[in-house]
């Protein structure tokens, strides 16, 4: 295809991506109960090859010809690196301070089971061809670990918000539990990327590389930034100045953390959390949430479905493969959290209530696979099965929470109207309404 032509096909396939996302979305927000974000996780299957390619092959070639995904994958890194940006913007260091036993045993049980499932599975998934080719069974058992452990902690954020849960003991302590469990998990998948594939001073570079990054960030980086808070406050606003110097800080972060050999989402996480709070992370936050969600993410969803092929998962032998995967993940990653919070002294309602939150993966899980596929570490059948847990699991996290604590906690009168202001919104999406 000429430039002209793509350009073409472009703006006829955001037209679709938007309209789809924005329709499937309002429908999972209104009629089941679900944020947006997972209507619109959804509706990137739907545009794939597992529906719309299936009932309607030439004309979702016509839509998405494959010459036009490079253009989808760029645009794609740019949202969801400034999803994570946006995270870490919104992360707050209060919840590791105020529930940091309680939260590390509740992390640390939920890390450790997924992970035990994954020593179990992981030879198994090898035996069956779903991995990359050159990968052994220890980097297989460290993406399956990552992968069945990682929490959705930003659709956490939102569930907990939206319940007025914010301030109360299940909430800090899930919001706790959950960014310690996501660290533990980035961690493990940059180790994996690090040892995957040319040789070891690749390994070297990236793993010294990032550590180096993050300790810069973790000190310097707040005294650093320091003016640019100052900035903000002093004109009450994030004037197009300042906004640009933010947006240059993001890509060179994402730039740094893809030329060591981790991933642009690193950069943007790390950069989000040593950002100066107040005018600066509030304004930045109104500024780029809009384009972000409604545009950028929707460009990663939609990427990610085209590389799902659930019909790739076609005789008995998959299905079984993937009906494990699916099980395992619920029963290690929520039984554990339940156990781990019973342990550590909270009633029932509340250890289930935390069990169900942090089971879901939500789009944390699709950025991880969505890196395995890319690094050729695992292949698109296994991709689809990751992508069916993650869907699957997120589905189930506010019915779920709702079942086990919503209504137990209304009885309590636990769950009263919000009195937090305007920046103790969760991250990303609470104030994008569909």
């Amino acid at each position: 295809m000429t430039p002209a032509q793509l350009s073409v096909a472009f703006f006829l396939q955001m037209f679709v991506i938007i309209a789809t996302c924005r329709a499937v979305g309002w429908v999972a927000k209104k009629y089941l109960g679900q944020p947006q974000v997972v209507g619109e996780m959804i509706a990137g299957v739907i545009l794939g090859p597992s529906l719309f390619g299936l009932l309607a092959p030439d004309i979702q070639h016509m839509l998405f010809p494959k010459e036009s995904k490079t253009i989808l994958y760029v645009g794609a890194q740019l949202g969801v690196g400034l999803y994570m940006f946006l995270v870490g913007l919104g992360f707050r260091s209060e919840h590791f301070k105020s529930n940091a036993k309680s939260a590390a045993a509740v992390s640390i049980s939920g890390m450790a089971a997924p992970f035990l499932v994954a020593v179990a599975i992981a030879p198994w998934l090898l035996s069956q061809n779903l991995f990359g080719k050159g990968i052994d069974t220890f980097q297989a058992t460290l993406f399956m670990g990552a992968a069945i452990s990682i929490t959705a902690f930003p659709m956490l954020a939102r569930i907990i918000y939206e319940r007025g849960l914010t301030n109360t003991p299940l909430g800090t302590l899930s919001l706790s539990a959950g960014a310690i469990d996501d660290a533990g998990a980035w961690t493990v998948l940059a180790i994996v990327l690090a040892s995957f594939g040319g040789g070891p001073m690749v390994a070297v570079k990236a793993i010294v590389g990032g550590v180096a990054f993050v300790v810069l960030m973790l000190t310097l980086g707040p005294k650093l930034l320091a003016p640019l808070g100052r900035w903000a406050e002093r004109e009450g606003k994030v004037s197009p100045s300042l906004l640009g110097v933010v947006l240059m800080l993001f890509m060179l972060s994402a730039f740094a953390m893809d030329a060591i050999g981790i991933h642009a989402v690193f950069g943007g996480f790390i950069l989000g959390t040593v950002m100066p709070r107040g005018v600066l992370s509030r304004e930045i936050k109104k500024q780029l949430e809009p384009f972000a969600v409604i545009v950028l993410l929707p460009m990663f969803f939609t990427f990610s479905g085209l590389n799902t092929q659930l019909n790739m998962v076609n005789n008995v032998g998959l299905l079984l493969v993937a009906a494990v995967i699916l099980l395992g993940s619920i029963l290690a990653k929520g039984g554990a959290c339940w156990a781990a919070a019973r342990l550590t002294g909270q009633d029932n309602p509340t250890a289930l209530g935390i069990g169900a939150l942090m089971n879901s993966r939500g789009l944390m899980e699709l950025i991880i696979i969505n890196i395995g596929l890319q690094r050729g570490i695992i292949g698109p059948a296994l991709f689809s099965m990751l992508v069916l847990m993650a869907i699957v699991t997120t589905l189930m996290a506010s019915p779920m929470f709702e079942l086990v604590y919503g209504k137990k906690a209304r009885e309590r009168g636990e769950l009263g109207a919000l009195n937090e202001d305007e920046d103790d919104a969760p991250p990303v999406l609470a104030s994008v309404r569909p």
